[in-house]
Protein backbone atom coordinates (compact mmCIF):
# COMPACT_ATOMS: atom_id res chain seq x y z
CA UNK A 1 0.00 0.00 0.00
CA UNK A 2 1.29 3.51 -0.92
CA UNK A 3 1.02 6.06 2.03
CA UNK A 4 1.51 10.05 0.87
CA UNK A 5 3.04 10.84 4.31
CA UNK A 6 4.05 8.93 7.81
CA UNK A 7 4.52 10.97 10.80
CA UNK A 8 6.71 8.98 13.30
CA UNK A 9 6.60 10.41 16.75
CA UNK A 10 9.28 8.78 18.75
CA UNK A 11 9.32 8.49 22.27
CA UNK A 12 11.00 7.44 25.28
CA UNK A 13 9.20 4.42 25.64
CA UNK A 14 6.47 4.15 22.84
CA UNK A 15 7.08 4.74 18.97
CA UNK A 16 3.67 5.70 16.85
CA UNK A 17 3.31 6.04 12.98
CA UNK A 18 0.62 7.68 11.67
CA UNK A 19 -0.39 7.88 8.39
CA UNK A 20 -1.78 10.30 6.31
CA UNK A 21 -3.54 10.40 2.48
CA UNK A 22 -3.89 12.98 -0.12
CA UNK A 23 -2.47 15.17 1.80
CA UNK A 24 -2.22 17.47 -1.41
CA UNK A 25 -5.69 17.48 -2.38
CA UNK A 26 -8.42 19.80 -0.76
CA UNK A 27 -10.10 16.58 1.35
CA UNK A 28 -6.48 15.18 3.01
CA UNK A 29 -7.09 12.39 5.65
CA UNK A 30 -5.91 10.48 8.83
CA UNK A 31 -6.20 6.78 8.29
CA UNK A 32 -4.32 4.83 10.73
CA UNK A 33 -1.70 4.73 13.55
CA UNK A 34 0.60 2.00 14.30
CA UNK A 35 2.73 1.84 17.66
CA UNK A 36 5.09 -0.47 18.92
CA UNK A 37 7.98 -0.29 21.91
CA UNK A 38 10.77 2.80 21.15
CA UNK A 39 14.50 0.62 20.97
CA UNK A 40 16.46 3.37 22.50
CA UNK A 41 17.88 0.81 24.52
CA UNK A 42 18.67 -1.49 21.61
CA UNK A 43 20.76 1.43 20.35
CA UNK A 44 19.24 1.86 17.02
CA UNK A 45 15.65 3.59 17.24
CA UNK A 46 15.10 1.95 14.03
CA UNK A 47 14.19 -1.52 15.29
CA UNK A 48 11.15 0.04 17.29
CA UNK A 49 10.27 2.59 14.05
CA UNK A 50 9.92 -0.64 11.46
CA UNK A 51 7.84 -2.58 14.55
CA UNK A 52 5.82 0.53 14.46
CA UNK A 53 5.32 0.47 10.67
CA UNK A 54 4.43 -3.16 10.56
CA UNK A 55 1.95 -2.54 13.08
CA UNK A 56 0.31 0.27 11.17
CA UNK A 57 0.71 -2.64 7.97
CA UNK A 58 -1.29 -4.73 10.36
CA UNK A 59 -4.18 -2.48 11.18
CA UNK A 60 -4.77 -1.53 7.68
CA UNK A 61 -4.89 -5.18 6.94
CA UNK A 62 -1.65 -4.92 4.35
CA UNK A 63 1.58 -7.18 4.18
CA UNK A 64 3.68 -3.50 2.78
CA UNK A 65 3.50 -0.37 3.35
CA UNK A 66 5.46 2.01 0.97
CA UNK A 67 5.04 5.68 2.01
CA UNK A 68 6.34 9.30 -0.50
CA UNK A 69 7.68 10.56 2.87
CA UNK A 70 8.41 10.42 6.40
CA UNK A 71 8.55 13.26 9.26
CA UNK A 72 9.11 12.41 12.49
CA UNK A 73 9.12 13.82 16.16
CA UNK A 74 11.28 12.98 18.69
CA UNK A 75 11.43 12.71 22.70
CA UNK A 76 13.96 9.35 22.99
CA UNK A 77 17.34 9.39 24.01
CA UNK A 78 16.05 12.29 26.78
CA UNK A 79 14.99 14.55 24.18
CA UNK A 80 16.24 17.94 23.26
CA UNK A 81 18.60 18.52 26.49
CA UNK A 82 19.74 22.34 26.75
CA UNK A 83 22.10 24.57 28.84
CA UNK A 84 21.01 27.81 29.28
CA UNK A 85 23.39 30.83 30.27
CA UNK A 86 22.87 34.57 30.42
CA UNK A 87 23.27 37.77 31.91
CA UNK A 88 20.39 39.08 34.64
CA UNK A 89 17.94 35.96 35.16
CA UNK A 90 14.68 38.13 35.17
CA UNK A 91 15.59 39.27 31.83
CA UNK A 92 18.25 37.69 29.14
CA UNK A 93 18.48 34.40 30.62
CA UNK A 94 14.59 34.43 31.11
CA UNK A 95 13.97 35.46 27.45
CA UNK A 96 16.31 32.53 26.61
CA UNK A 97 14.77 29.75 28.67
CA UNK A 98 11.11 30.84 26.92
CA UNK A 99 12.84 30.31 23.64
CA UNK A 100 14.23 26.68 24.36
CA UNK A 101 10.94 25.17 25.69
CA UNK A 102 8.89 26.87 22.88
CA UNK A 103 11.43 25.07 20.84
CA UNK A 104 10.75 21.45 22.59
CA UNK A 105 14.06 21.33 24.83
CA UNK A 106 14.18 20.10 28.14
CA UNK A 107 16.67 22.62 30.18
CA UNK A 108 18.84 20.76 32.62
CA UNK A 109 21.24 23.62 33.41
CA UNK A 110 20.58 27.54 33.26
CA UNK A 111 22.87 30.09 35.13
CA UNK A 112 22.88 34.02 35.28
CA UNK A 113 26.05 35.97 35.30
CA UNK A 114 29.99 34.88 34.97
CA UNK A 115 30.68 31.01 34.96
CA UNK A 116 31.84 29.72 37.81
CA UNK A 117 33.64 26.53 38.37
CA UNK A 118 31.20 24.29 39.37
CA UNK A 119 28.97 25.81 36.51
CA UNK A 120 31.59 24.48 34.29
CA UNK A 121 32.05 21.34 35.31
CA UNK A 122 28.03 20.67 35.19
CA UNK A 123 28.02 21.74 31.56
CA UNK A 124 31.40 18.98 30.68
CA UNK A 125 29.07 16.62 32.66
CA UNK A 126 25.41 17.05 31.87
CA UNK A 127 26.66 16.41 27.61
CA UNK A 128 23.23 18.37 26.80
CA UNK A 129 22.27 18.40 22.72
CA UNK A 130 22.91 21.96 22.61
CA UNK A 131 24.17 24.87 24.53
CA UNK A 132 22.22 28.26 24.51
CA UNK A 133 24.27 31.69 25.13
CA UNK A 134 23.00 35.01 25.56
CA UNK A 135 23.80 38.27 27.67
CA UNK A 136 23.23 42.19 27.27
CA UNK A 137 20.76 43.90 25.11
CA UNK A 138 22.26 45.15 21.92
CA UNK A 139 25.04 47.63 22.07
CA UNK A 140 24.87 46.89 26.43
CA UNK A 141 27.18 45.14 28.51
CA UNK A 142 29.46 42.40 26.77
CA UNK A 143 31.96 41.21 29.25
CA UNK A 144 29.80 38.74 30.59
CA UNK A 145 29.13 36.79 27.29
CA UNK A 146 32.59 36.60 25.95
CA UNK A 147 33.83 35.64 29.26
CA UNK A 148 31.50 32.76 29.57
CA UNK A 149 32.02 31.63 25.82
CA UNK A 150 35.99 31.98 26.75
CA UNK A 151 35.20 29.49 29.62
CA UNK A 152 32.57 27.07 27.33
CA UNK A 153 35.83 26.93 24.52
CA UNK A 154 38.29 26.06 26.72
CA UNK A 155 36.27 22.84 27.62
CA UNK A 156 36.73 21.34 24.22
CA UNK A 157 33.46 19.49 24.63
CA UNK A 158 31.56 18.59 20.73
CA UNK A 159 28.47 20.55 21.28
CA UNK A 160 26.60 22.84 19.47
CA UNK A 161 26.47 26.24 20.27
CA UNK A 162 24.05 28.79 19.84
CA UNK A 163 24.60 32.29 20.47
CA UNK A 164 21.70 34.62 21.00
CA UNK A 165 22.84 37.98 22.67
CA UNK A 166 23.86 41.31 21.94
CA UNK A 167 24.79 41.93 18.40
CA UNK A 168 28.09 43.90 19.40
CA UNK A 169 29.99 40.88 20.57
CA UNK A 170 29.12 38.25 17.70
CA UNK A 171 32.54 38.76 15.12
CA UNK A 172 34.05 37.78 18.64
CA UNK A 173 32.27 34.87 19.47
CA UNK A 174 32.49 33.72 15.98
CA UNK A 175 36.06 33.86 16.57
CA UNK A 176 36.56 32.58 20.18
CA UNK A 177 34.56 28.64 19.05
CA UNK A 178 36.41 28.66 15.21
CA UNK A 179 39.49 28.79 17.69
CA UNK A 180 38.21 26.04 19.33
CA UNK A 181 37.26 24.13 16.77
CA UNK A 182 33.66 24.08 17.73
CA UNK A 183 29.89 24.46 15.81
CA UNK A 184 28.74 27.86 16.26
CA UNK A 185 24.97 29.39 15.42
CA UNK A 186 24.68 32.95 15.64
CA UNK A 187 21.05 34.02 15.68
CA UNK A 188 19.14 37.58 16.80
CA UNK A 189 19.23 38.96 20.48
CA UNK A 190 16.77 37.32 22.68
CA UNK A 191 16.32 40.29 24.30
CA UNK A 192 17.59 43.55 22.05
CA UNK A 193 15.85 45.57 24.16
CA UNK A 194 14.84 46.66 28.09
CA UNK A 195 11.41 44.61 28.11
CA UNK A 196 11.48 43.34 24.54
CA UNK A 197 11.53 39.86 23.77
CA UNK A 198 12.66 38.39 20.60
CA UNK A 199 12.21 34.38 20.67
CA UNK A 200 11.37 33.35 17.96
CA UNK A 201 14.36 33.36 15.78
CA UNK A 202 15.80 31.68 18.62
CA UNK A 203 13.56 28.65 18.68
CA UNK A 204 13.15 28.37 14.82
CA UNK A 205 17.64 27.93 14.59
CA UNK A 206 16.96 25.27 18.20
CA UNK A 207 14.73 22.94 15.77
CA UNK A 208 16.93 23.43 13.25
CA UNK A 209 19.96 22.38 15.16
CA UNK A 210 18.11 19.63 17.12
CA UNK A 211 17.42 18.15 13.37
CA UNK A 212 21.01 18.48 12.35
CA UNK A 213 22.65 16.70 14.72
CA UNK A 214 19.73 14.42 16.43
CA UNK A 215 21.01 11.74 14.13
CA UNK A 216 24.24 11.81 16.52
CA UNK A 217 22.55 10.93 20.09
CA UNK A 218 21.99 7.52 21.34
CA UNK A 219 20.07 5.21 19.27
CA UNK A 220 19.40 7.57 16.53
CA UNK A 221 22.38 7.52 14.29
CA UNK A 222 20.17 5.14 11.67
CA UNK A 223 17.12 7.71 11.74
CA UNK A 224 17.63 8.86 8.32
CA UNK A 225 17.84 5.41 7.13
CA UNK A 226 14.20 5.46 7.07
CA UNK A 227 12.92 9.19 7.75
CA UNK A 228 13.48 11.50 4.95
CA UNK A 229 11.57 14.94 6.22
CA UNK A 230 11.56 16.92 8.94
CA UNK A 231 12.72 15.75 12.68
CA UNK A 232 11.78 18.31 15.21
CA UNK A 233 11.46 17.17 19.36
CA UNK A 234 7.54 16.86 20.20
CA UNK A 235 7.24 19.85 22.43
CA UNK A 236 8.22 21.58 19.88
CA UNK A 237 6.03 19.75 17.03
CA UNK A 238 3.14 20.78 19.66
CA UNK A 239 3.79 24.45 19.89
CA UNK A 240 3.96 24.70 16.17
CA UNK A 241 0.45 22.66 15.74
CA UNK A 242 -0.75 25.67 18.72
CA UNK A 243 0.15 27.88 16.81
CA UNK A 244 -1.03 27.11 13.67
CA UNK A 245 -4.03 26.70 15.34
CA UNK A 246 -4.51 30.22 17.05
CA UNK A 247 -3.82 31.86 13.80
CA UNK A 248 -7.17 30.00 12.36
CA UNK A 249 -9.80 30.24 15.49
CA UNK A 250 -8.15 32.38 17.95
CA UNK A 251 -6.62 32.18 21.23
CA UNK A 252 -5.72 28.61 22.92
CA UNK A 253 -3.65 27.02 25.44
CA UNK A 254 -2.85 23.50 25.08
CA UNK A 255 -2.20 20.46 27.54
CA UNK A 256 -0.59 17.67 26.93
CA UNK A 257 -0.19 14.91 29.65
CA UNK A 258 1.77 12.33 29.01
CA UNK A 259 3.28 9.18 31.39
CA UNK A 260 6.40 11.55 32.59
CA UNK A 261 5.45 15.29 31.78
CA UNK A 262 2.40 17.53 31.64
CA UNK A 263 3.17 20.39 29.19
CA UNK A 264 1.23 23.38 28.73
CA UNK A 265 1.29 25.29 25.90
CA UNK A 266 -0.60 29.08 25.97
CA UNK A 267 -0.91 30.73 22.14
CA UNK A 268 -2.07 34.40 23.67
CA UNK A 269 -1.88 38.17 23.31
CA UNK A 270 -3.88 38.45 26.45
CA UNK A 271 -5.87 41.42 26.70
CA UNK A 272 -4.80 44.98 26.19
CA UNK A 273 -6.31 45.91 29.97
CA UNK A 274 -3.67 43.38 31.30
CA UNK A 275 -0.85 44.19 28.65
CA UNK A 276 -0.81 47.53 30.23
CA UNK A 277 -0.16 46.75 34.02
CA UNK A 278 2.32 43.63 33.16
CA UNK A 279 5.34 44.72 34.84
CA UNK A 280 7.51 42.20 32.70
CA UNK A 281 7.04 41.25 28.81
CA UNK A 282 5.51 37.75 28.43
CA UNK A 283 5.92 35.65 24.72
CA UNK A 284 3.01 35.29 22.72
CA UNK A 285 3.64 31.36 22.54
CA UNK A 286 4.64 30.23 26.08
CA UNK A 287 5.51 26.57 27.43
CA UNK A 288 6.00 25.33 30.42
CA UNK A 289 6.55 21.45 31.66
CA UNK A 290 5.92 20.30 34.60
CA UNK A 291 8.67 17.51 34.79
CA UNK A 292 7.14 16.19 37.99
CA UNK A 293 3.81 15.34 36.81
CA UNK A 294 3.13 12.46 34.93
CA UNK A 295 0.59 10.02 35.31
CA UNK A 296 2.54 6.57 34.87
CA UNK A 297 6.63 7.59 35.49
CA UNK A 298 5.64 10.27 37.92
CA UNK A 299 3.01 8.95 39.14
CA UNK A 300 3.88 9.43 43.04
CA UNK A 301 4.46 12.97 42.73
CA UNK A 302 0.93 13.72 41.65
CA UNK A 303 -0.34 10.74 44.59
CA UNK A 304 1.44 12.93 47.19
CA UNK A 305 -0.51 16.23 45.76
CA UNK A 306 -3.66 14.56 46.03
CA UNK A 307 -3.52 13.08 49.16
CA UNK A 308 -3.88 9.44 49.93
CA UNK A 309 -6.99 9.33 51.94
CA UNK A 310 -8.80 11.18 49.15
CA UNK A 311 -8.01 8.62 46.64
CA UNK A 312 -8.67 5.70 48.51
CA UNK A 313 -11.72 7.25 49.38
CA UNK A 314 -12.42 7.78 45.28
CA UNK A 315 -11.44 4.34 44.94
CA UNK A 316 -12.64 2.31 47.49
CA UNK A 317 -9.05 0.60 47.88
CA UNK A 318 -5.82 0.68 49.76
CA UNK A 319 -2.83 2.94 48.10
CA UNK A 320 -0.25 0.03 47.60
CA UNK A 321 -3.31 -2.06 45.35
CA UNK A 322 -4.01 0.54 43.48
CA UNK A 323 -0.30 1.79 42.69
CA UNK A 324 0.61 -2.25 41.81
CA UNK A 325 -2.32 -2.16 39.34
CA UNK A 326 -1.68 1.28 38.01
CA UNK A 327 -0.99 0.59 33.92
CA UNK A 328 -0.02 2.68 31.03
CA UNK A 329 -2.86 2.21 29.86
CA UNK A 330 -5.62 1.44 32.02
CA UNK A 331 -8.01 -1.51 30.99
CA UNK A 332 -10.50 -1.40 34.67
CA UNK A 333 -12.88 1.32 35.67
CA UNK A 334 -10.66 1.10 38.77
CA UNK A 335 -7.20 2.11 36.93
CA UNK A 336 -9.20 4.57 34.61
CA UNK A 337 -10.45 6.71 37.09
CA UNK A 338 -7.34 6.40 39.20
CA UNK A 339 -5.73 8.05 35.80
CA UNK A 340 -8.66 9.92 35.81
CA UNK A 341 -7.94 11.68 39.43
CA UNK A 342 -3.92 11.99 38.23
CA UNK A 343 -4.93 14.34 35.27
CA UNK A 344 -7.20 15.99 36.87
CA UNK A 345 -4.06 17.18 39.18
CA UNK A 346 -1.54 17.39 36.57
CA UNK A 347 -3.56 19.64 34.51
CA UNK A 348 -4.55 22.04 37.66
CA UNK A 349 -1.04 22.24 38.86
CA UNK A 350 -0.11 22.99 35.31
CA UNK A 351 -2.10 25.65 34.80
CA UNK A 352 -1.52 27.39 38.61
CA UNK A 353 2.53 26.88 37.59
CA UNK A 354 1.39 28.54 34.07
CA UNK A 355 -1.39 31.46 34.84
CA UNK A 356 0.18 34.72 35.76
CA UNK A 357 -1.60 37.15 38.43
CA UNK A 358 -2.83 40.47 39.57
CA UNK A 359 -1.00 42.22 42.80
CA UNK A 360 -1.41 45.19 44.72
CA UNK A 361 1.79 47.35 45.55
CA UNK A 362 1.24 50.34 47.72
CA UNK A 363 3.33 53.51 47.09
CA UNK A 364 2.96 57.13 47.91
CA UNK A 365 0.12 57.66 45.85
CA UNK A 366 -1.67 54.97 47.26
CA UNK A 367 -2.74 51.50 45.93
CA UNK A 368 -1.39 49.80 42.38
CA UNK A 369 -2.62 47.65 40.74
CA UNK A 370 0.39 45.21 38.57
CA UNK A 371 0.13 42.27 36.51
CA UNK A 372 2.89 39.70 36.44
CA UNK A 373 2.79 36.44 34.01
CA UNK A 374 1.62 35.04 31.23
CA UNK A 375 -2.63 36.22 30.62
CA UNK A 376 -4.99 33.84 29.92
CA UNK A 377 -8.30 35.39 30.08
CA UNK A 378 -8.93 36.16 26.43
CA UNK A 379 -8.20 32.31 25.62
CA UNK A 380 -11.44 31.51 23.42
CA UNK A 381 -10.14 27.75 23.57
CA UNK A 382 -8.62 24.87 25.71
CA UNK A 383 -7.56 21.87 23.56
CA UNK A 384 -6.40 18.32 25.11
CA UNK A 385 -4.10 16.56 23.67
CA UNK A 386 -1.83 13.46 25.41
CA UNK A 387 -2.31 9.85 26.14
CA UNK A 388 -4.78 10.88 29.14
CA UNK A 389 -7.01 13.42 28.00
CA UNK A 390 -7.37 12.17 24.46
CA UNK A 391 -8.45 8.66 25.44
CA UNK A 392 -10.20 9.00 28.77
CA UNK A 393 -14.09 9.51 28.27
CA UNK A 394 -13.73 12.01 31.02
CA UNK A 395 -10.79 14.23 29.21
CA UNK A 396 -13.41 17.32 27.98
CA UNK A 397 -14.94 16.90 31.55
CA UNK A 398 -11.51 16.97 33.45
CA UNK A 399 -10.83 20.58 31.39
CA UNK A 400 -13.60 21.78 31.66
CA UNK A 401 -13.06 21.98 35.43
CA UNK A 402 -10.34 24.63 34.73
CA UNK A 403 -12.59 27.28 33.90
CA UNK A 404 -14.93 27.39 37.20
CA UNK A 405 -12.02 27.62 39.43
CA UNK A 406 -11.43 31.31 38.74
CA UNK A 407 -8.99 31.78 41.47
CA UNK A 408 -8.85 35.03 42.96
CA UNK A 409 -6.49 37.59 40.89
CA UNK A 410 -5.38 34.88 38.45
CA UNK A 411 -5.80 35.60 34.66
CA UNK A 412 -7.02 32.26 33.81
CA UNK A 413 -9.19 31.49 31.30
CA UNK A 414 -13.03 32.12 31.90
CA UNK A 415 -16.24 30.29 31.47
CA UNK A 416 -17.06 31.06 28.09
CA UNK A 417 -14.05 29.08 26.93
CA UNK A 418 -14.44 26.04 24.64
CA UNK A 419 -13.13 22.26 25.43
CA UNK A 420 -11.46 20.68 22.71
CA UNK A 421 -9.97 17.30 22.68
CA UNK A 422 -7.68 15.85 20.04
CA UNK A 423 -9.40 12.51 19.70
CA UNK A 424 -6.94 11.07 17.21
CA UNK A 425 -3.88 11.72 19.29
CA UNK A 426 -2.29 13.40 16.37
CA UNK A 427 -1.60 17.22 17.71
CA UNK A 428 2.40 16.53 17.40
CA UNK A 429 2.52 14.55 14.46
CA UNK A 430 0.40 17.62 12.72
CA UNK A 431 3.07 20.16 14.30
CA UNK A 432 5.69 18.23 11.98
CA UNK A 433 3.66 17.84 8.92
CA UNK A 434 2.50 21.88 9.08
CA UNK A 435 6.46 22.39 8.18
CA UNK A 436 5.93 21.05 4.95
CA UNK A 437 1.79 21.07 4.81
CA UNK A 438 0.21 23.74 6.53
CA UNK A 439 -3.03 23.84 4.74
CA UNK A 440 -3.39 19.79 5.02
CA UNK A 441 -2.13 20.12 8.72
CA UNK A 442 -4.39 22.81 9.88
CA UNK A 443 -7.61 21.09 8.11
CA UNK A 444 -6.83 17.46 9.62
CA UNK A 445 -6.11 19.16 13.37
CA UNK A 446 -9.70 20.94 12.65
CA UNK A 447 -11.11 17.69 12.39
CA UNK A 448 -9.27 15.59 15.13
CA UNK A 449 -10.55 18.58 17.50
CA UNK A 450 -13.91 18.44 16.01
CA UNK A 451 -14.35 22.31 15.13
Amino acid sequence: MKIDVLVAEIGSTTTVVNAFQNINSSSPKFIEQGQAPTSVLEGDVNIGLTAAIKDLAHELGVERIQYDQMLATSSAAGGLKMSVHGLVYDMTVRAAKEAALGAGAIIHNVTAGKLRRTDLKRIKEMNANIILLAGGVDYGERETALYNAEKIAELKINIPIIYAGNIENQEEIAEIFKDAGMKLYIVENVYPKIDQLNIEPTRKIIQDVFEEHIVHAPGMSKVRELINGPIIPTPGAVMEASKLLKENIGDLITFDVGGATTDLHSVTEGSEEINRILISPEPIAKRTVEGDLGVYVNMENIVNRIGIEEIEKCLQKDIDTIKKEHRPIPNTKKQVKFVELLTKEAVATALERHVGKLSHIYGPNGKVTVAEGKDLSNVKYIIGTGGALTRLEKGKEILAGLTCSNARNKLQPTKETKILIDKHYIMASLGVLSKCYPEAALQLMKKSCGI
